[in-house]
């Protein structure tokens, strides 16, 4: 057998060079390279071996989690089919990056970590940035990985990675499986050298399967939506991962049956399709939240029925209502007591656009569903262009997001993760082609956005990449405007400045406590609290120290003038605007269970935790 000698590390990178990926007969290099930041516990291993292959990119970050965060986003926007694998030291290094682990695992997004570990060989032990523990010596701080991570592995010797890389490509590119996967490597097993069989470094195409589902699940998956009359599709992120919005489009126009998006799901129809009712949900439109309410038959495509999709177990009111799921994952198709028709999502909307031919939903149906989607659309142009005769405040949120969805392209994508956004965003943003709504909502991870946009752009180029975040989200990261500036990935970001927390603030003042620790206010020497003057930022000197053009708008004409010059710009504009947090986007018959106190001092506390009560009997079992 041929052999090559070759460093632990080295051995590695050439390995992950030479993956590939093949789904419908198309072939991709999964590995895009290797994001990170350099310390003892890696710059003589992985480091070392990295300087060794200059054709396969490292980027440098400027902390570890937003490499994650951008090496998920990467993945998201090329339906998984690409990835990219981050590195740290040891230590705090390493656990900046649970926090993105975590957030990958929850949206199924292949993201390879490989941290910096304690040394093998234990003499030299406790080592910088080692914890200890008084019960065993075969822990460190890369056990936490474990439970965020869909395979974990610790390579004590150069060898082990031999039988470790192939389980690691299985997982990455499982369409079930997949989620962040953990290779913690000692540091000095990262530089010790053993002779590898050069069939580990031939090139490897692993196969992306279209799952086919059982003959019966599906057979009774289709004798139930046949005897629907308010039939609703959810459409989640797997139709969008399989690639199969055309199939659904198809399909629903064939049937009538309409369509509820989930936030991972949105773009699943193009927003002006005729059965596309936009979100559902506790973020959703009141045409899916109404139509949910009725529905007889309730069809999950790649959701797996987080919270805020069934608004936390209100949204199907039927008493009669079943469902059908159609998963890759077996663990998602068995929710909500569904008829589980576990297969790839492109696959089984075909099948089924077949074998319901002759279906269509019932007239009166036809009808109401048009007058839903009217009925919303109206209600979107009205909050996009926000004129009520007594308000002379700034702008609004929903009139930014209509600013941005007029400046933006039919193939352009809106990105954003936390805060008030995504509900509102949710709602209005009108998404014209798949992937063009990227939110990041399994997680709901604030920080995500800077990151999260370089990693859309990357992963396509050709696409405009809107960033819309908050105050209190951006001051968290900004620092990845440099490594945008650094490596030529302009983004545009629009900044909403609402001096605080305004959904966490908005959500306060719903359970009673009046947006308490939710503003930016100076801390009052009288009282004690943070209630004092308003704490003044000025974030366009910040993102400008950073590297980025950034321009401060004052009302909604500057901000479309500002949005025209950052489309004209040759790097990351961040585009500033002041909005009023006051008035908000109705909630549109949806419910999201937050729990209040139950015994309280103030009696706006009182009162809503008799709402509260009140609201939670609307939530169901289903079985």
């Amino acid at each position: 057998m041929e052999t090559r000698r070759l460093t632990m590390a080295q051995a590695l990178v050439t390995f992950l060079k030479n993956q590939y990926v093949e789904r419908d007969g198309q072939q991709h290099q999964f590995f895009a390279g290797v994001l990170g930041i350099f310390g003892h516990g890696n710059i003589a291993g992985i480091g070392q071996a990295l300087q060794q292959n200059p054709d396969f990119p490292y980027i440098p970050v400027r902390n570890e989690q937003s490499a994650v965060h951008l090496a998920a986003a990467y993945a998201k926007t090329a339906n998984r089919l690409r990835a990219f694998a981050c590195t740290s030291s040891i230590g705090p290094g390493a656990t900046n990056m649970i926090s993105g682990a975590a957030m990958a695992t929850i949206n199924r997004l292949p993201v390879l970590l490989l941290p910096g570990d304690i040394f093998a060989r234990r003499i030299v032990a406790p080592v910088l940035q080692q914890i200890e523990s008084p019960t065993t010596q075969d822990i460190g701080v890369n056990d936490c990985f474990k439970p965020v991570s869909r395979y974990w592995d610790r390579i004590y010797r150069p060898e082990q990675l031999i039988t470790a890389l192939p389980e690691v490509m299985r997982v990455l590119t499982s369409p079930s499986d997949c989620g962040a996967v953990t290779l913690a490597l000692p540091q000095d097993v990262q530089a010790e050298a053993y002779d590898y069989p050069e069939e580990l470094f031939r090139k490897r195409v692993w196969l992306i399967r279209r799952g086919q589902p059982d003959t019966v699940s599906f057979s009774r998956a289709v004798e139930a939506i046949r005897s629907a009359r308010q039939p609703l599709i959810v459409a989640g992120g797997g139709v969008l991962m399989s690639e199969a919005s055309e199939a659904l489009s198809k399909f629903v126009a064939q049937t009538g049956i309409p369509v509820g998006e989930t936030q991972a799901g949105k773009g699943s129809l193009a927003w002006d399709h005729p059965q596309s009712m936009g979100a559902i949900g506790a973020t959703g439109t009141l045409a899916s939240n109404r139509l949910a309410g009725k529905a007889d038959v309730v069809i999950g495509i790649g959701t797996r029925y987080a919270d805020f999709t069934t608004a936390s177990m209100t949204a199907f009111q039927n008493p009669h209502v079943r469902f059908v799921n159609i998963n890759t994952a077996e663990f998602d198709a068995y929710k909500v007591g569904a008829i589980p028709v576990v297969g790839d999502a492109r696959t089984v909307l075909e099948q089924l656009t077949a074998a319901l031919a002759d279906y269509k939903v019932p007239a009166d149906y036809v009808v109401e569903i048009a007058d839903l989607k009217a009925t919303w659309e109206a209600e979107v142009d009205r909050l996009f262009h926000y004129n009520a005769a007594d308000y002379t405040g700034p702008p609004i949120q929903s009139e930014v997001i209509g600013a941005m969805w007029e400046a933006s392209g039919p193939r352009d994508i809106l990105l954003s993760a936390a805060g008030s956004h995504p509900g509102d965003l949710h709602k209005l943003w009108r998404t014209r082609t798949p992937n063009g709504y990227h939110m990041e909502y399994g997680y709901s991870c604030m920080a995500y956005e800077i990151p999260g946009a370089m990693g859309a752009k990357l992963a396509d180029p050709t696409r405009e990449v809107y960033v819309f975040l908050g105050d209190g989200t951006y001051l968290m990261m900004p620092t990845e405007i440099t490594t945008s500036v650094q490596e030529g990935i302009k983004i545009i970001i629009v900044l909403v400045d609402n001096h605080g927390f305004a959904s966490i603030g908005g959500l306060s003042r719903s359970l009673g406590q009046k947006g308490f620790g939710t503003s930016y206010k100076v801390r009052s020497q009288a009282s004690g609290q943070l209630d004092g003057e308003t704490l003044t930022v000025d974030y366009v000197a910040n993102a400008r120290s950073l590297g980025a053009i950034a321009i401060r708008a004052t009302n909604l004409a500057e901000l479309k003038e500002a949005l025209k010059t950052a489309k004209t710009t040759d790097r990351t504009t961040v585009v500033v605007i002041e909005t009023d947090p006051s008035v908000g986007v109705p909630g549109y018959e949806s419910w999201w269970d937050v729990a209040v106190a139950e015994v309280s001092e103030s009696e706006g506390v009182r009162e809503a935790h008799a709402r509260y009560v009140e609201a939670r009997k609307r939530e169901r079992y289903h079985l």
